[in-house]
């Protein structure tokens, strides 16, 4: 009996890494939002990371963050750096590119897991209002792909960027 748990238990596990091993090698999340503000409202506390305190679904996880600014105050070469608890982690972003209507961000991830990321913020005016997009997009590691057999890094990520756009509209519509 105990032969044929641990052969069944070594098919589901092989089983398991070729699932995983099929997964796709980058992954995207993106959420959206409309916000009653001009871009330019918007791209202010976007594109200056002293402002994503009023809005980063983060921001409130760890009271005790270090946060450390450097390079330029907004714009292009800014850099946000936090080392936090558990929830927070360690890590690093720092703005590759800004317009008008789009950041764009190196996302870093150092703790608990490193991970490299491009962040997106796309501002599209409608009439009064404006669609904001926050995308994410990255390379699905081995061991990322092997999460995601049980849980999607969207479904994971998803849920803060909802909670983010949610807030950065509550700021913006101040």
């Amino acid at each position: 009996m105990l032969k044929y748990i641990a052969i069944v238990a070594g098919v589901a596990i092989i089983a398991l890494l070729i699932v995983a091993a099929m997964q796709p090698p980058t992954y995207h999340v993106e959420r959206t939002t409309t916000i009653a503000a001009t871009p330019d409202k918007i791209h202010f506390l976007v594109d200056d990371f002293h402002n994503w305190q009023q809005w980063s679904p983060w921001g409130k996880l760890d009271p005790n963050v270090k946060v450390t600014y450097s390079g330029p105050p907004s714009g292009a070469g800014a850099v946000y750096e936090w080392q936090g608890n558990r929830k927070v982690g360690k890590g690093r972003m720092q703005i590759l590119a800004t317009q008008p209507t789009e950041t764009s961000i190196k996302l870093d991830f150092l703790e608990p897991f490193k991970s490299q990321n491009i962040t997106n913020f796309v501002l599209d005016p409608e009439g009064p209002v404006t669609r904001v997009t926050w995308t994410m997009d990255g390379p699905n590691t081995f061991m990322s792909k092997l999460m995601g057999v049980f849980v999607s890094m969207d479904k994971m990520v998803g849920k803060d960027f909802e909670t983010g756009l949610g807030n950065l509209k509550a700021a913006a519509e101040r």
